[in-house]
């Protein structure tokens, strides 16, 4: 990936530039506070999961047309409604509608009319920096046994996010999915980018992520859009926080740590907060001790994973297990395939929370 990387003067001369745009220009474009929390007073306590179904190994084959499977995808959102979860994040993928604009916004209204059967709003991603680069479309590989997301891919890709001279394509991906959707109220957010500065990205995904904002502020969706915190990374914090209309972050900690990060959060900004990533039991990060802590500050909670499948997220990032033997304690996931429970206490807890007032 070194040589598609601008150099470090040349990434610094550009965030600076882009930085001090961004600290000068208008701000009209994004929610003020009061309307923020206007929208988010009108929600219930959003309780769901990150949603692909479990006969997707990744975005790609999750919406290509020869391996969309609304048939899984409706029995699979049932399993969520069963427990009382009212909120998806689900990830799309920019090669989709390069392909076929249409047809990925077909499918993507037949999922929303199965999620809206099952009273689920749905969280978009647009665009991720996480996991193998290089995305293609067609056939998508295998699960690697006992490896986690072996086969999750990126969007757009290193390739591209790099060269500018591919950007048109991207913007026009991104303002036509926001305009199509913009008055659906199946659409609870749009989530601009997943963890933008990861697989050491950092500055260099400033530039594409500050256009990407641009983008959907061109559009000004009728949903709130934001790009959630993950780490320390100082520039792209610094936009996120000063571009989103609410306030998203992953957190897979302890509940103390969670709630930490929750009470410093609004103290800070005083708009919605939403956590669209946690729960990784070896980390501590459980629905027994972490769901009552965004039950007591009202924010929305969005776990990893729902259904056991091609993903392998019932293993753990960092500890693959070869023979693809079933961990005694899966990492993320909720369900099997057939909807029984990894553990029926986890599911009570769910149930409980997400029906209390």
């Amino acid at each position: 990936m070194t040589s598609r990387v601008p150099s470090i003067a040349q990434r610094s001369i550009v965030v600076l530039i882009l930085l001090i745009s961004l600290l000068s220009s208008a701000t009209a474009q994004r929610w003020t506070v009061r309307k923020a929390n206007s929208w988010y007073d009108k929600q219930p306590f959003l309780v769901g999961a990150n949603f692909i179904p479990s006969t997707a190994i990744n975005q790609l084959e999750m919406w290509q047309a020869d391996t969309f499977d609304p048939e899984t995808i409706d029995r699979e959102l049932g399993y969520a409604e069963g427990i009382g979860m009212n909120v998806m994040r689900v990830f799309l993928h920019n090669l989709l509608w390069e392909q076929d604009a249409a047809g990925l916004k077909k499918r993507m209204n037949e999922f929303l009319v199965i999620a809206d059967k099952h009273h689920i709003k749905i969280i978009f991603v647009l665009f991720d920096s996480c996991w193998n680069d290089n995305p293609r479309l067609g056939e998508q590989p295998a699960p690697l046994p006992g490896v986690h997301n072996s086969g999750w891919v990126r969007g757009p890709g290193s390739d591209r996010v790099f060269d500018a001279r591919t950007w048109p394509v991207l913007e026009q991906y991104t303002t036509d999915i926001l305009a199509t959707f913009t008055n659906d109220q199946r659409v609870l957010i749009w989530d601009l980018y997943n963890e933008p500065s990861n697989r050491g990205y950092n500055d260099g995904v400033i530039p594409l992520l500050t256009a990407t904002f641009q983008w959907a502020h061109a559009v000004r969706p009728n949903q709130p859009i934001t790009v959630g915190w993950w780490n320390d990374h100082v520039p792209s914090n610094q936009l996120i926080f000063q571009k989103s209309d609410i306030i998203t972050f992953h957190n897979y900690e302890i509940a103390s740590k969670l709630e930490e990060q929750i009470r410093d959060l609004q103290k800070r900004f005083g708009r919605p907060l939403i956590c669209t990533e946690y729960m990784a039991r070896p980390k501590g990060s459980t629905f027994q001790d972490c769901l009552p802590v965004f039950k007591k500050y009202k924010v929305g909670a969005i776990n990893w994973g729902l259904v056991k499948g091609k993903t392998n997220t019932i293993f753990a990032w960092d500890t693959p297990i070869p023979s693809g033997k079933e961990p005694k304690v899966w990492f993320h996931d909720i369900f099997r395939p057939d909807g029984s429970a990894y553990s029926k206490d986890e599911v009570t807890t769910i149930k409980q929370l997400a029906a209390e007032k």
